[in-house]
């Protein structure tokens, strides 16, 4: 309770699943019929499991960060995300937008994970259960430098709230925000079609 609350621009909602063919199937059809199209371009990538987060950037510089909390009102843990190694204070661009929100996740790799366990161990400390509640529980401390302490790590997937019209596909989000610094995943690949996500799907 000691955070204050953030209420999200654009809520942060829970995605859907599909755990078969024929619900991947079922879901691009209501894409195609949405959109009106016969083929639709993905952009595919695997899902880091940590702890969802927004940045807010004002004139480039980052400003606010909040968890998703309820998806539409997270706790304020700017402080602490201002600590995470690999988030920049600053985008990389002397024309940032306005506005920019970035989503992703805080997680922490898994040989970090096992490396903080034996820290813990060697202190007599009670040992971190897995590495998503390890990250969870690191990113939410009321002093600042306790979070600074553990191997923590952000992992951007998209973007909420934007001033500027500058992207029209997520792989050209991705882009942008990869020339700016932001951290995304290394396994984004585009499909072009439903075949194609399911080439991707049954690779992992």
């Amino acid at each position: 309770k000691s955070f204050g609350n953030i209420t999200h621009r654009i809520p942060m909602l829970s995605l859907n699943n599909a755990f078969s063919g024929e619900e991947l199937a079922a879901f691009d059809k209501r894409v195609r019929d949405g959109l009106n199209a016969s083929e639709v371009t993905y952009a595919v990538e695997p899902k880091f499991d940590g702890l969802a987060i927004t940045l807010t950037y004002e004139n480039g510089f980052f400003v606010q960060g909040a968890t998703r909390g309820d998806g539409y009102t997270g706790e304020d843990v700017t402080q602490n995300l201002k600590t995470i190694r690999n988030i920049p204070q600053r985008l990389y661009t002397d024309n940032p937008p306005k506005l920019l929100e970035v989503r992703g996740e805080v997680l922490m790799l898994k040989a970090d994970f096992e490396a903080l366990n034996l820290e813990q161990a060697a202190k007599g400390e009670k040992l971190f259960a897995n590495p998503r509640n390890a990250a969870a529980g690191s990113l939410r401390q009321k002093d600042p430098r306790i979070t600074a302490s553990r191997p923590l790590a952000l992992v951007v997937h998209g973007i909420g709230a934007v001033s500027d019209e500058i992207f029209a596909t997520q792989s050209e989000a991705y882009e942008l925000m990869k020339s700016w610094g932001l951290p995304i995943g290394n396994h984004v690949k585009v499909a072009q079609n439903q075949a194609e996500v399911r080439q991707f799907i049954e690779y992992y």
